[in-house]
């Protein structure tokens, strides 16, 4: 089953009090569920990462064998994809916990979308932010 996950994070300052939020889409774009965690004080590119490490929990929890992972994070992406190496220690450690994550699924897409393409992720990043808890 191919589920499509929008990810993003945000930190109010860098470092700040931050959040992660994804949504999950039905192949043909429906939107099937979405989660958020408060992340307490950290950075952008660390509430980025979680909230891919998020969504991909949830879509292995829906049962998907194949994931197309969505983002505004153009570091993360290229990242993720080979094209950057990651230097900083912290998102070293979530670049891990996605890589083995993804050996349960048959295969993962990263792709980069510009922020109007991801509103609603970042609508449930700030939602959470609001109430410091999701």
């Amino acid at each position: 089953m191919l589920l499509k996950i929008f990810t993003d994070g945000g930190s109010r300052g860098n470092p700040g009090p931050a959040a992660s939020g994804a949504v999950i889409q039905s192949a043909s774009g429906e939107t099937i569920t979405h989660v958020s965690k408060y992340l307490g004080r950290t950075t952008n590119n660390q509430a980025e990462y979680t909230a891919i490490i998020i969504g991909l929990k949830k879509a292995r929890e829906l049962g998907a064998t194949t994931v197309q992972v969505y983002m505004d994070s153009e570091l993360a992406c290229k990242q993720l994809n080979g094209e950057y190496r990651v230097k900083d220690p912290e998102i070293a450690k979530r670049f891990l916990e996605i890589k083995n994550v993804m050996h349960d699924f048959t295969r993962v897409t990263f792709t980069h979308v510009r922020r109007e393409k991801n509103k609603e992720a970042d609508a449930i990043v700030n939602r959470c932010l609001d109430a410091q808890h999701c």
